[in-house]
């Protein structure tokens, strides 16, 4: 009998491609549990966004509690965070979110665990982000609050946050004590922009030239998102994407 063997991950990307193929195809035998679908659109929806195979995307495991529901609408996906490594999903039918994470070219081979020698023996730590003290619930969140540490990986919970700039913008949910690992789901982007305040807006960065003006918000806003604005000088309504606190990037 011949023996085919393939590296790890040449077999993980071919087994990752055949399913994909075999899920797109009409009446396909092979049924996919909730969880399977959302992996799969999570990396179609990574390979398309960077340009990048799907089978080449690598995403942390999900916590094992963690049980994903069906969704009757198409996935909503973004990403959340400064450092791009975390990928928001979230159905309006039934109302559920999760944070998946992605591991990139330089971690995929690690899954951000380092290996330190300790005498003889090797000890694995993962890099994560602990409180400096108790942090209240709405808290917007800033370096000066938190720490980088790296602790023991197993029993690490898989949704921990690796990196305070995943933090940036964002509040908490819930309060936390001092020394607490902060998980993704403690943490929403916060309100940047607030209606009924002024915020300055930008227009034509990217044209060799750059105007502010001073507008009114007509709606609350969170980094990345569009709002209505208004110009109180002439009344017109503009539309701009949240950049920062009271900052707008005019379209």
């Amino acid at each position: 009998m011949l023996c085919l063997l393939f590296p790890t991950t040449l077999w993980r990307t071919l087994m990752v491609s055949l399913l994909m193929a075999a899920s797109a195809l009409p009446g396909s035998a092979l049924a996919q549990s909730p969880q399977d679908k959302l992996l799969t659109q999570v990396r179609q929806w990574v390979g398309k966004t960077q340009n990048t195979n799907p089978s080449q995307v690598d995403l942390a495991p999900l916590d094992a509690r963690v049980q994903v529901q069906s969704c009757a609408q198409p996935l909503q996906m973004d990403l959340p965070f400064a450092s791009r490594e975390t990928v928001r999903v979230r159905c309006t039918q039934p109302p559920w979110q999760l944070y998946m994470r992605l591991q990139t070219p330089t971690t995929a081979n690690t899954g951000q665990v380092e290996v330190t020698q300790t005498g003889s023996r090797e000890s694995l730590t993962r890099k994560t982000v602990v409180t400096r003290y108790l942090i209240q619930r709405g808290t917007q969140l800033d370096a000066s609050m938190l720490e980088e540490v790296s602790l023991p990986a197993q029993g690490m919970d898989p949704q921990s946050v690796a990196s305070i700039q995943d933090l940036l913008y964002g509040e908490l949910v819930r309060d936390v004590p001092a020394g607490q690992v902060l998980r993704n789901s403690d943490i929403r982007r916060a309100v940047l922009v607030k209606q009924g305040q002024s915020a300055l807006m930008s227009v034509g960065l990217n044209s060799g030239f750059q105007i502010t003006v001073r507008v009114e918000a007509l709606q609350d806003g969170r980094i990345g998102e569009q709002i209505r604005l208004k110009n109180p000088d002439s009344g017109r309504l503009l539309t701009g994407t949240v950049t920062g606190p009271n900052a707008v990037r005019g379209l």
